[in-house]
């Protein structure tokens, strides 16, 4: 395989992430790794960012993004990988998951100080508010911030995610069909988690699988940071079955979570044949990789 060292889902400060773009190539650059690509929620911006900043002998880029998406059966995030950012259809699925995203920060903001009393002074709020894509690591932050929780993540756990509400959601068919509107390959991300804890396996996953199918799917990040031995082999059997791509990322968010930057599960022996028909077929550019 031409690319040794990949990773195909990394997050930035464009979304919950907490290095910029620019810090992320310029560690993407010091890991060594070949090919990535920047996958920010509901977001496209870096796949302009990055381009415009590789220099000679950098590695290769894929554009890409990740949409958080849920319909009658449940929660599904969806990769988009070559993508033309510029891309209409593509545009108007991160502008719909853009505006629900701000929608559900509000409401949280309404809700702990409704329900707990947590209140931040207004220059603070703006400045959540004038963030790319704020989401509950941001106020979980806040919160430390301002002594209303010990921790992040005790403040998502005992706290923001207390808030229940009937949210509007981009459904998985929309973003891929998006994805595919601008030149892209729709992948299921990490496909064995749903929502919270939910652990989705067998006959379940099968049919969810083909049911995104259905839509246009194409493929399967069967290598993730957070897999076992086991799920993996479960995701890359059913690529197999039903002929679809493969990729691998790490979910790397910085200082978000403790997800080192390409820690994906893909060792130098994995060759799997759906990944390198994905590394055959996506957009990948190397203008400035030579």
């Amino acid at each position: 395989m031409k690319y040794q060292t990949i990773d195909l889902h990394i997050h930035t400060s464009v979304s919950d992430g907490t290095d910029t773009p620019e810090e992320a190539l310029s560690l993407v650059r010091k890991a060594g790794i070949d090919l990535f690509s920047i996958t920010d929620h509901d977001a496209i911006k870096s796949g302009e960012i990055i381009p415009s900043v590789m220099k000679a002998g950098d590695p290769a880029f894929i554009c890409g993004v990740e949409f958080s998406c849920r319909d009658e059966d449940g929660q599904y995030h969806v990769l988009g990988y070559g993508c033309d950012p510029r891309g209409e259809s593509i545009r108007a699925v991160v502008e719909l998951g853009h505006s629900i995203r701000m929608n559900k920060v509000k409401a949280r903001l309404d809700f702990l100080k409704s329900e707990f009393g947590f209140d931040f002074p207004p220059e603070e709020t703006a400045r959540l508010l004038a963030l790319d894509n704020p989401g509950k690591p941001h106020i979980g932050n806040l919160m430390v911030k301002y002594g209303y929780a010990p921790s992040k993540e005790t403040a998502i756990r005992e706290y923001i995610d207390k808030m229940r509400s009937r949210s509007q959601f981009v459904r998985p068919e929309d973003a891929i069909r998006g994805i595919l509107g601008s030149g892209g390959i729709p992948v299921l991300a990490h496909p064995s988690y749903g929502s919270g804890d939910q652990l989705i396996l067998g006959d379940e996953m099968d049919s969810r699988v083909k049911k995104l199918m259905d839509f246009g799917l194409m493929g399967l990040e069967a290598f993730y940071s957070g897999f076992t031995a086991r799920l993996r082999g479960e995701i890359l059997s059913l690529a197999e079955r039903y002929g679809l791509y493969v990729t691998a990322g790490s979910d790397y968010h910085g200082g978000n979570k403790l997800v080192e930057l390409g820690d994906t599960g893909l060792n130098e022996g994995d060759r799997p044949e759906g990944l390198l028909r994905f590394l055959a077929d996506v957009r990948i550019n190397e203008s400035a990789a030579v």
